[in-house]
């Protein structure tokens, strides 16, 4: 494998930012670096400040202060404006105050206590963008696209998503309740959960059958691309053998930092655009190619999503749709497809402002829009049927049949066993799972008229 541990690149996108809303619940994904980020200076961008408007918010402010009916604190009435300015916006831009921003770069190393799901918001509600994996919030039957709206007693309308974010932090092993409105259900659903330090593990691997290698990405993390390239060598270690294809999994990925979406596109493609950014000022305008190094070598890959994949997700499956590298699985992303960029305030704070818009390979705005999968599956339970009644007589059932010469009765009885146990688990796993299912059927088709054509 040429494309080993990303020494080959300085990537230089310190400020961008892909999540959405994260804060212990989750925890906006940011890049170390973003703090090092120098915006433009405002001499330079010639904004011409309204001063009518400036003159209404003063007198605003000093009516507020002198006649509300209880006596408010300055900074708060400021930071609340601040807020409000950046909230107007767009759901993904926002006002950190110093401990909200000092919390969201520890965040960024995948630790981080609450329940364990990425957020945002829509028509006043928190809205739930994706659960993070083995979390509490997962665990509790939390579902991408579920609306929360009560926490605990208090309702969500009227807050904002920063207060909202505050009340489902909390000391681990406390409980919340959690008022939930989703889709096709006929009354709103409550849950209770119990918060827990969350351990974000981004990348995990397993060997299916018939030498496919799947690969799970729960978040982009910044080790995330170093993070990928091990789990194939350890693929490859588990198959004895170069394996003949991968599943990327990227269902209910809430996305991350830039820099690891490109990182991990670029682990599969040898040459090539992967993504470019246009925003107005100069430091938004990016454009990302691709390295020589393909870490499978040409073999077949799908990449697997669901409208929970968002952002950091719809870069890498859309990147690898339009260069042709992989066939997509799934229903329809999120349609995350702007850039935050991270700037820090002298006072300790931080805003996340969204300075641009992200386009695939061929110009494609995934905003709004969401990455339209190459083979649509749609939502199903399937089960299996029950044969056991049925009469099904095969020659190793007949009396005095004659054993088939290839030794196998020689064979060694352990390995055998351990060999059967695991490939059960992963038909059962491919049984439960029909989204995998499907994508290691049309995976293995790939490989074997890849190898047919050898």
């Amino acid at each position: 494998m040429s494309k080993t541990a990303y020494s080959k690149t300085t990537w230089m996108v310190s400020g961008a930012l892909l999540g959405a809303f994260v804060v212990l619940a989750s925890t906006v994904m940011a890049d170390k670096g973003a703090q090092e980020q120098t915006p433009e200076p405002v001499a330079q961008q010639k904004v011409s400040l309204p001063l009518q408007e400036l003159r209404a918010f003063a007198e605003v402010f000093e009516r507020v202060s002198s006649d509300y009916v209880e006596e408010v604190d300055d900074k708060k009435l400021l930071e609340g404006a601040i807020s409000g300015m950046l909230s107007s916006l767009d759901p993904h831009s926002a006002y950190l105050p110093p401990k909200s921003f000092e919390e969201m770069e520890e965040h960024t190393k995948g630790e981080f206590g609450g329940l364990g799901m990425e957020v945002g918001m829509e028509d006043g509600f928190v809205k739930v963008i994706s659960p993070i994996d083995d979390t509490p919030a997962e665990k509790a039957g939390v579902k991408a696209g579920d609306l929360i709206i009560k926490l605990g007693d208090e309702p969500v309308k009227g807050k904002t998503l920063s207060e909202a974010v505050d009340i489902m932090r909390g000391k681990p092993g406390t409980k919340l309740k959690l008022t939930i409105v989703r889709k096709g259900a006929d009354a709103p659903i409550n849950l209770t959960i119990t918060r827990a330090v969350i351990k974000v593990k981004s990348v995990k691997q397993k060997m299916l059958k018939d030498g496919i290698g799947y690969v799970r990405i729960s978040q982009f993390q910044v080790r995330t691309g170093q993070d990928l390239v091990e789990a194939i060598q350890k693929l490859d270690e588990l198959n004895k053998a170069p394996i003949n294809g991968l599943v990327l999994d990227l269902r209910n990925n809430p996305g991350g930092v830039l820099t690891a979406a490109v990182q991990v596109s670029d682990a599969f493609l040898n040459d090539g655009l992967i993504v470019y950014t246009e925003g107005r000022i100069k430091n938004s305008k990016m454009r990302f190619e691709a390295e020589k190094g393909d870490v499978l070598e040409g073999k077949p890959m799908v990449v697997l999503i669901n409208e929970g994949s968002a952002s950091a997700s719809e870069i890498v499956s859309g990147a690898l749709q339009d260069q042709k590298r992989a066939i997509i699985v799934g229903r329809t992303s999120f349609g995350k497809g702007s850039v935050q960029t991270l700037l820090p305030l002298n006072n300790g704070a931080a805003i996340k402002v969204t300075t641009a818009r992200y386009y695939t390979p061929l110009g494609r705005s995934i905003q709004a829009e969401g990455i339209k999968p190459d083979i649509q599956v749609d939502l199903a339970k399937i089960e299996k049927v029950d044969t056991s009644d049925f009469i099904n007589v095969k020659e190793k059932d007949l009396s005095g049949h004659l054993e088939n010469g290839n030794g196998k009765d020689k064979a060694d009885k352990n390995g055998e066993s351990k060999e059967a146990t695991a490939d059960e688990d992963i038909t059962k796993l491919l049984e439960k799972d029909y989204e995998l299912n499907e994508a290691f059927r049309v995976l293995k088709t790939m490989a074997l008229t890849q190898q047919m054509q050898k």
